[in-house]
């Protein structure tokens, strides 16, 4: 099993980012990353079931046929199922610390950050789809931003409310 703090490990650079913010608890760390990939995969899980299925605004690609807008949300789907699973896996190994705080400023930094990630690549710079197209698809793009935006606002102040504890 690799060292999770190790510079070669994918979760290295998390740990280390998190050593920065003065976490230096093993147990701290692992409960804040899967509250993070927590966030990241329920943020997913709603914008797929909101948006893609519910709504039907878009699919993962939009321009293609059908067949292939079905496949790449499923695609999309079995991704954030697996980064739910793993934030489980790290929750249940990492017998969650700290305050409440800690989580919910993880959970809303991750579906924040998830969601401005994914609107700023797909929805502006490869316009692979939006999040309504149309005649005001920029206005519910940037909509979508700055919804991310208030998640992450609320994760910060809820970090921030870990300090003053």
């Amino acid at each position: 099993m690799p060292n999770l703090g190790d510079k070669h490990c994918l979760m290295g650079g998390a740990y280390r980012f998190l050593a920065y913010l003065g976490l230096g608890d093993t147990r701290l760390k692992k409960t804040m990353i899967g509250a993070f990939l927590f966030g990241v995969g329920i943020i997913g899980m709603l914008d797929g079931i909101i948006f893609h299925q519910i709504l039907q605004w878009h699919s993962v690609d939009m321009y293609g046929d059908r067949h292939h807008q079905i496949m790449s949300d499923g695609f999309f789907h079995l991704f954030v199922t697996v980064i739910i699973f793993l934030s489980g896996i790290l929750l249940w190994k990492s017998n969650p610390v700290g305050t409440a705080y800690y989580f919910w400023s993880s959970f809303f930094l991750g579906a924040g950050i998830f969601n401005l990630v994914e609107g700023i690549v797909n929805h502006h710079l490869l316009q692979i789809h939006h999040v309504k197209p149309g005649h005001a698809q920029f206005l519910y793009d940037i909509s979508y931003d700055l919804f991310a935006l208030l998640l992450i606002g609320i994760g910060w102040l809820l970090y921030r409310r870990t300090k003053s504890k």
